[in-house]
């Protein structure tokens, strides 16, 4: 009696193992358990070979080739020369010759003024020259008689010396008159107004029958003329470009002058890609000063280049961009843009062999540019 709870209990066991071992051979895997289980490196490895084939990549070229090491900033065209020109006598305008926006030429008339009172006293000047060179002769005439009379001791020796001083002070007197006729033809001149250089004119502030005030330089200016050709460009350079500026203007060893920098103004819209600015060639200029000094404000050092403009294209401030070779490396190593990874500032690439390798270890960064 006692072996019936017993084998009862051995079946119920037995009953339940089996049960188990059924369900855990039939059960479904659920979404989720092959990622949460563990697997050994080997075997990821050999799932993700059989699963991922081989990336393709594309792979560009390397060549020598000669690179210009430039230089860009944003400049403003200055004209090389400017000049403000005031009258230097009081007087009345007459004429003016010239209109509004004008080229002029060096020593073309400008302005006429009213030079009647100045022509008077040019006449003035002159009549009193010739009244003063009568006198020197009568003075020089009666001289050489006191020679002769003293020569027969008909005079006294204070006499003659009285007539030789009359002579010397008539002598000083032609020489001051033609001191002030010379003054008096200066002030003459003054009322005619001539360009003192090659340019083109601005805006003309009088009108014939102006008063115009002379001798004060805080007088407004008559007009103001600027030089067109060549023309300047100026702009600023960062401090840390400064000593490759330098040296790109050091004459090299062997070498009497400085090598020219050249360089090249980007207009407005160049970068746009119109049809029109694709057409257009850069303009070409040199290097013409760089400051003595560092703006310790800003940290930069003025700059200027000079360019022909004989067909008018820029203009005094004009803004515009501006590109400057200071040097240029001999076969360098160039790779295409689209080979470079930007990573902040700074710059690398993956380099391929021969046996279509990366050349550095695997798992290495790109190999940064120098």
């Amino acid at each position: 009696m006692r072996l019936k709870p017993v084998a009862l209990s051995t079946v119920v066991l037995l009953s339940l193992a089996g049960g188990g071992w059924y369900l855990q051979q039939h059960k479904k895997p659920s979404p989720g358990a092959d990622s949460a289980a563990p697997a050994s490196p080997a075997s990821a490895a050999s799932n993700a070979s059989s699963k991922s084939p081989p990336q393709t990549v594309g792979v560009m070229a390397a060549r020598l080739q000669d690179v210009p090491v430039t230089v860009e900033a944003s400049g403003t065209v200055a004209s090389l020369k400017t000049v403000d020109l005031r009258a230097q006598t009081s007087s009345v305008v007459r004429e003016v010759l010239i209109k509004d926006g004008d080229t002029v030429r060096r020593g073309q008339v400008l302005f006429r003024f009213d030079d009647r009172p100045d022509r008077a006293n040019v006449e003035r000047a002159r009549a009193q020259l010739a009244r003063d060179r009568a006198s020197l002769a009568d003075a020089e005439r009666q001289y050489k008689r006191a020679q002769e009379l003293r020569a027969q001791n008909f005079i006294a020796p204070s006499a003659l010396d009285s007539s030789q001083a009359a002579v010397e002070a008539q002598r000083a007197a032609v020489q001051a008159d033609e001191a002030a006729l010379q003054a008096a033809q200066l002030s003459l001149g003054y009322n005619e107004l001539r360009a003192p250089m090659d340019g083109r004119v601005g805006l003309i502030s009088v009108n014939p029958g102006s008063l115009v005030q002379g001798g004060s330089a805080a007088a407004t200016p008559l007009l103001s003329i600027v030089q067109m050709n060549p023309i300047g460009v100026s702009f600023n350079l960062p401090e840390t470009q400064l000593a490759s500026l330098l040296a790109a203007t050091r004459a090299a060893p062997g070498e009497k002058n400085p090598p020219a920098l050249d360089a090249q103004l980007l207009m407005p819209g160049a970068r746009g890609g119109s049809d029109q600015a694709a057409k257009e060639q850069p303009l070409k200029g040199k290097l013409g000063f760089v400051d003595n000094l560092v703006d310790s404000t800003t940290g930069t050092i003025k700059v200027r280049a000079e360019f022909d403009n004989s067909q008018q294209t820029l203009w005094p401030g004009q803004y515009v961009r501006i590109r400057m070779t200071l040097r240029t490396i001999k076969d360098a190593v160039v790779v295409p843009q689209a080979a470079i990874i930007q990573r902040g500032n700074e710059r690398s690439v993956y380099v391929v062999g021969a046996d279509k390798s990366r050349r550095d270890a695997p798992g290495a960064d790109p190999l940064p540019l120098r």
